[in-house]
Formats: structure tokens, sequence, C-alpha cells
């Protein structure tokens, strides 16, 4: 067949599976799958105060722990989305949630999203290395496409994207009805093809030898995954 009109056959392709059921465990952080009896309380202290967090979610904020207890019951046995807690490895608190959804294995397509990082996990090797581990399970699993999407809005998620090597696709406009407001979504994917210097990149900067002895980094995530972007946003 003409590959030019149809596109390249997929060599030796097998539906990836749906995420197992393992933690993922990392130097920073280690995710489990989400138990509502668990973890929930200790989110909740995470969350309590920040309201804001909950401004681009389909859901919240939560006016009290058993509120956020029957949220996260709802979800805990849900396949899609597949959500995961942050627990800080040193202190055992939890501090943070994140999903895989619209999980399709016969595409070879997953999303990442619900993000959702309480103020003590934000901005450090834990929230990163937390997008890693999952990216990284997706693709060792075999997905060949790993979607980002967020309100047009969210310029903060949106720079998140692009530091993660993600690359944007566009925005979907009147996308979506969220809170009783419209949502335009944009768009952003890593593929399979981009994955091994993602990767590298990653591996780099998470690297001890990429930090002083204060802690601050040598080299930012963003320029080391700056290269494998195939298109970077235009909105920033």
């Amino acid at each position: 067949m003409d590959d030019a009109k149809l596109g390249p056959p997929v060599q030796n392709w097998t539906p990836p599976p749906w995420p197992d059921g393992q933690a993922l465990v990392g130097s920073f952080v280690r995710l489990e799958p989400l138990v509502a009896d668990a973890h929930s309380a200790d989110l909740f202290r995470a969350y309590n105060g920040h309201d804001a967090l909950w401004d681009y979610m389909p859901y919240g904020p939560f006016a009290s722990a058993s509120a956020y207890h029957r949220h996260s019951k709802d979800r805990e046995s849900a396949d899609d989305p597949y959500f995961l807690v942050m627990r800080d490895p040193a202190s055992r608190h939890c501090g943070g949630v994140a999903s895989y959804l619209r999980i399709t294995p016969d595409a070879g397509s997953i999303e990442v999203g619900h993000i959702c990082f309480a103020p003590e996990m934000q901005k450090g090797l834990a929230a990163t290395e937390t997008m890693w581990l999952m990216m990284d399970w997706a693709f060792r699993a075999g997905y060949r496409r790993y979607e980002w999407k967020c309100n047009a809005l969210n310029m903060a998620s949106r720079r998140a994207a692009q530091r993660l090597g993600f690359s944007y696709e566009g925005v979907f406009r009147n996308h979506l009805v969220v809170k009783g407001r419209n949502r335009d979504t944009a768009w952003f994917a890593i593929t399979s093809e981009d994955w091994p210097a993602l990767s590298e990149a990653f591996r780099a900067w998470l690297s001890p030898a990429n930090f002083d002895a204060s802690g601050h980094q040598k080299e930012r995530l963003s320029d080391l995954t700056r290269l494998t972007r195939v298109a970077s946003d235009p909105g920033l």
C-alpha cells in the first residue's frame, strides 16, 4: 500500500496494558493507587486552605475532610480515570494526586490529568519526578501517545506542559462546560518517537550532579526539553 497516502504501518503492534495497580517508586516520591481510607485525610490536610487549587478542576473545593473522603471513595475503584497519590518517602505524608485517563489501549493513547499538587509538593523534585515516573511507565508499557490537556486560560498548566517537554497541538474551542463556564482546551502530547530523547533530559535534570550543595539546579528542565518539542506553545 501507498504509505504516503495511508500512513506508515505500525509494525508488530500489540495494544498495551491498563495501569496495573503497582506503586511507582522514585528517589523523591512514591506513587500509590488511591485508597480513600488510607490517603484522603492526609490529602485533605495538604489541600485545606488552598482553594485556588480547584479553580480549573471540575470539582472542589471541599468544605470538610468527610466531603473529600466521599470524593476519593468514588474514584478509588475507577479504571479511568485511574488515580495515583504522591507520598513523600521521608515524611510519609501525602501531598498530591494525578491520574491516567482517557486510556485507549487499542490506539496506544493515554492522558495525564486531574493533577492537584498541594503547595508542599509544588515546584520541587517530587512533582517533576511524579510526571517522569508516569510518562516512563506509559511508554515502557507500550503506549504511543501521552496527552496533556488543560483549560486554555490556565497559563500555569500550559507552561508546565511545555517545561515537561509536551508539544503543543492547538486549542479546541468551546470544548467543554465546566462549573457552568465555557472551556476552550489546549492540547499537548508526547509520542513514543519523542520519548527516548525526552527521557534522557529528565534523567539528566533529576541527577544529583545537576544540583549544587544548596539544592539549586544547574540546568533548567525547560532548557533540556526544548529540543525534544515538535511545537512550542505560541500563547506563552
